[in-house]
């Protein structure tokens, strides 16, 4: 038997994280080998993430055994690990960064959107945006791959094939998410009692994955995320003017033929679909010259952990959907 794969996840307190320790845990080529959160150091990670044997042990997040790792999943807020992805790529261990620390082309964009100065601009000009269906390439000789943001693929993944071919304007996204998509240490904002029976936008003309989607699609958008009363889950519903409709809908029919995870539908998808897996199932309709795509992820998957270990399975030459789950449950 081939030696498995050692994977380190920092912070997988967190639900990205522990969806990624998940994940590894039933993986037939890799395993979680060292499992950090500061907040529980010390502590079974079975308090966080049920069903994980009793002795896999929280570690600190610069515990040693990190450097002797083949790939660290970095998940951990947007701006705090920026240094600790640059050591550990100064140390060659290849890196997944689940934040939005390296994902963008323009290091200027960054700064201004999310008001920092990045600490390692140098590495920024290596990293490989893991949009995994579009960056096969570049991702398998990667040392260190930025996972897309979820919003962001549940929208690129539809838009780019219209976009590459210079089909599409004037593009709206009006996106949902369950509450999952704040994080585990999210506020009073997204309580059970104040998301339940509710339903509002957020982050309008502010949301900070706007930028993202714009500099990867290569246009300006709209994109206004609204709040679903559900744990997980993401329906992004996409408005744009379309300068060859039969073109446009050929190209979203065929663009994805033959892969695992990304999949047009004639009916309009519903989150249902993809929760709890790792597929983007999106399809559209036109009218004269206005189209609308209905894209649906699991924001928690194919929108962090799912496409995290995607990439890492593209990274060392492994099946692809290794690992990975594609039927949603009944």
């Amino acid at each position: 038997m081939n030696k498995k794969i050692r994977a380190a996840i920092i912070g997988a307190n967190g639900y990205a994280g522990a969806e990624v320790v998940r994940l590894l845990y039933s993986h037939p080529s890799a395993e979680p080998a060292v499992v950090t959160s500061r907040a529980h150091a010390g502590k079974p990670v079975s308090d966080v993430i049920c069903g994980m044997p009793d002795k896999m042990i929280f570690k600190d997040a610069d515990a040693p055994e990190i450097r002797e790792c083949d790939v660290a999943f970095v998940a951990l807020p947007q701006t705090v690990g920026a240094s600790l992805v640059g050591e550990l790529i100064d140390r060659g261990v290849k890196v997944i960064d689940l934040s939005a620390d390296y994902r963008f082309d323009d290091v200027s964009l960054y700064e201004r959107t999310y008001g920092v100065t990045h600490p390692r601009p140098d590495l920024s000009k290596h990293a490989v945006y893991g949009l995994c269906e579009h960056n096969r390439k570049a991702i398998a000789s990667a040392k260190l791959v930025a996972n897309p943001g979820c919003y962001v693929t549940s929208a690129l993944l539809p838009l780019l094939p219209l976009a590459k071919k210079g089909l599409i304007s004037d593009v709206i996204i009006d996106a949902k998410s369950g509450t999952s998509g704040a994080g585990r240490k999210s506020d009073e904002a997204y309580s059970f009692c104040t998301v339940d029976e509710s339903f509002r936008a957020y982050g309008v003309f502010s949301h900070r994955h706007a930028p993202e989607i714009s500099e990867k699609l290569g246009c300006g958008v709209l994109f206004t995320p609204h709040l679903l009363p559900i744990k997980r889950g993401i329906l992004s519903t996409i408005y744009f003017k379309v300068k060859d409709r039969d073109a446009a809908l050929s190209a979203l029919k065929t663009h994805y033929d033959g892969e695992n995870f990304v999949k047009y539908s004639d009916a309009l998808p519903q989150i249902s679909q993809a929760a709890y897996t790792n597929n983007c199932v999106f399809s559209a309709r036109f009218d004269g010259e206005y189209g609308i795509i209905v894209s649906v992820i699991d924001n928690l998957l194919k929108g962090a952990a799912g496409q995290a270990v995607q990439n890492m399975n593209i990274m060392f030459g492994l099946d692809e959907a290794a690992g990975l789950p594609r039927v949603a449950p009944v």
